[in-house]
C-alpha cells in the first residue's frame, strides 16, 4: 500500500469501506470509478484545471494507436532494471504510459490534477491507485517511494526528493530539441529547439544522472491522427486559428516524434557534501 497523506493537514490517511480518512476527520471518497479526489478546492487555480475532456480523448485515441509505442516500450525498459516496489506517475493523464509501468512495478499511483484524465484511466485500469492531486504538493509521506515519473509534466523537484526514499529514481521524458519539428514549422512562423539540457541542471543539488538516451518515433499520420495530436499538445493553443487550419487540412502528414528520456537517483547526503 501506499502512505498517503491528508492534502488538508498532512496527516496521515487510513482507509474505511470507500472513504479515506485523517485523524483530523478530513474525509475523501473513493469514486464509482474507483478514483479519489485529493484535490481541494482552496488549492485549485481554476475550476477544472489541467486537460479538457476533449483533450484527453484526442490523446487516448492517439496514443492508443501506437504512435508514441517506442517511448512506451523505452520506459518499461528503464523501469524493468530497477526492481521498484512503488512509483508515482506524476501527470500521468488518461494513463497510457501509466499502464505500462504497472507490468514492471508492482505498486504503481498515477496522480494528474485534471479530473476528466483520471476519470478516464481509472475505468480501464482498475490495478492502479489513480488521484486527483496536485504535483506542488504531493499527498505522499516523507520518503514512501521508489520512483517518481514526470513524462511532459511537471518537475516539483524539492518534492520529488522529499517523497523518494534513499536512492530512490526520478525518471523524466522530456521533447527532444527536434521534437515535431514540421508541426512547429506548420503552426510558427519561427521555430526553436527544445532545451532537454536545462533540466539536468533543475536536477543537479538533490539529483544524479544515472542514464540518459534519445527515443525516436518517425509519424505518418492521417488527418484524424493529425488533429487528435494538435489536440493533446500545447503547441496548437498558441499558433493562430489560420494556421492550425491550414495544418489540419492536410490529408497524410510526416514528422518525427523525438524524447530525452532521463534517470535521476536521489543524492545521498554524504554525496552531496562530497562532490560540493
Amino acid at each position: 500500500m501506499f502512505e498517503l497523506i491528508c492534502p488538508l493537514c498532512r496527516t496521515a490517511l487510513q482507509t474505511h469501506d470507500k472513504t479515506w480518512l485523517c485523524l483530523n476527520g478530513h474525509a475523501f471518497d473513493v469514486s464509482r470509478e474507483g478514483y479519489v479526489n485529493l484535490l481541494p478546492v482552496q488549492h485549485k487555480k481554476s475550476l477544472s484545471p489541467g486537460d479538457t475532456a476533449d483533450s484527453v480523448a484526442a490523446r487516448r485515441r492517439f496514443l492508443g494507436a501506437g504512435h508514441y509505442q517506442p517511448l512506451r516500450d523505452a520506459v518499461a525498459r528503464v523501469l524493468r532494471d530497477l526492481s521498484a516496489q512503488r512509483l508515482l506517475d506524476l501527470g500521468c493523464g488518461e494513463g497510457y504510459y501509466t499502464e505500462a509501468m504497472r507490468g514492471e512495478v508492482p505498486l504503481v499511483c498515477g496522480l494528474d490534477i485534471a479530473k476528466p484524465a483520471i476519470q478516464l484511466a481509472a475505468r480501464q485500469q482498475k490495478q492502479v491507485t489513480w488521484l486527483v492531486g496536485s504535483a506542488a504538493l504531493l499527498p505522499f509521506a516523507d520518503a514512501s517511494l521508489d520512483v517518481v515519473s514526470s513524462l511532459f509534466s511537471p518537475l516539483p523537484v524539492a518534492e520529488m526528493h522529499r517523497v523518494l526514499r534513499p536512492n530512490g529514481h526520478v525518471l523524466m521524458v522530456t521533447p527532444a530539441p527536434d521534437h515535431l519539428w514540421q508541426v512547429r514549422q506548420g503552426l510558427f512562423e519561427a521555430v526553436r529547439a527544445h532545451e532537454p539540457d536545462k533540466f539536468v541542471q533543475a536536477f543537479h543539488d538533490d539529483f544524479v544522472l544515472v542514464s540518459r538516451q534519445q527515443v525516436e518515433a518517425p509519424l505518418t499520420l492521417s488527418q484524424a491522427a493529425l488533429k487528435d495530436l494538435l489536440a493533446m499538445t500545447p503547441y496548437a493553443w498558441k499558433a493562430t486559428a489560420e494556421r492550425r487550419a491550414l495544418l489540419e487540412a492536410n490529408e497524410s502528414f510526416q514528422t518525427l516524434a523525438a524524447f530525452d528520456v532521463m534517470l535521476f537517483k536521489r543524492r545521498l547526503e554524504q554525496q552531496s557534501e562530497i562532490l560540493d
